[in-house]
């Protein structure tokens, strides 16, 4: 008895040696193009212009960015002039970028009247975007990494009524917000610009 136990366990000890692991089952291989990392600065994001062309915003590397939620139909609508007396001053320093939007419900209904007023009353040459909602749930992408510092790492303001600015430095990384009564040209705005 005392032998046929020692041979039970030396068997089940040497059948451990030979059990083999079951196959796990086979997994998806992602390639780096399925792969969604989260975005790491304003330049991995792909925006559509206000004619709907798509418009990678890596292409603005190295300089600085001012984007602005803007609207036709609002008290501020006149900053569209400030806004673009500085794209065309401090041209080599930054880039603005417009988002019209109707998200308090002032801007005109298609993006093609919004691109013919700007240029009709305003003479706006800067980059204009296709009309998008910059706050809440419906807010698009960019416009959520803006006003999440657990993403952007800097501001955590959400815009809160048309005409505020985000200033984004020449790596990509938004660094400061700016409310709708801060205009373009104001002095606080275009000393961040220059320095």
């Amino acid at each position: 008895m005392k032998n046929y136990l020692l041979l039970t366990l030396a068997t089940a000890a040497t059948g451990v040696v030979f059990i083999a692991a079951k196959p796990a089952a086979p997994t998806a291989m992602t390639t780096p193009a399925e792969t969604t990392a989260a975005p790491a600065s304003v330049y991995d994001f792909t925006v559509k212009s206000i004619d709907g062309k798509a418009v990678k915003l890596s292409q603005y590397k190295g300089k600085k960015l001012l984007i602005v939620n803007t609207a036709s139909k609002c008290g501020y609508t006149p900053q569209y002039k400030e806004l673009e007396e500085l794209s065309k001053k401090y041209g080599n320093k930054v880039t603005v970028l417009g988002f019209p939007s109707n998200s308090f419900n002032q801007e005109l209904a298609s993006n093609s009247e919004v691109a013919s007023f700007c240029e009709k009353n305003y003479g706006v040459t800067f980059p204009l975007f296709e009309t998008v909602a910059v706050k809440g749930n419906d807010a698009t992408p960019l416009y959520k990494y803006l006003a999440d510092k657990t993403k952007n790492g800097s501001v955590s303001d959400a815009p809160n009524w048309n005409f505020c600015k985000y200033l984004v430095n020449e790596k990509g990384q938004v660094v400061k917000f700016y409310g709708s009564k801060v205009t373009p040209l104001s002095p606080e705005l275009v000393a961040d610009i220059t320095k």
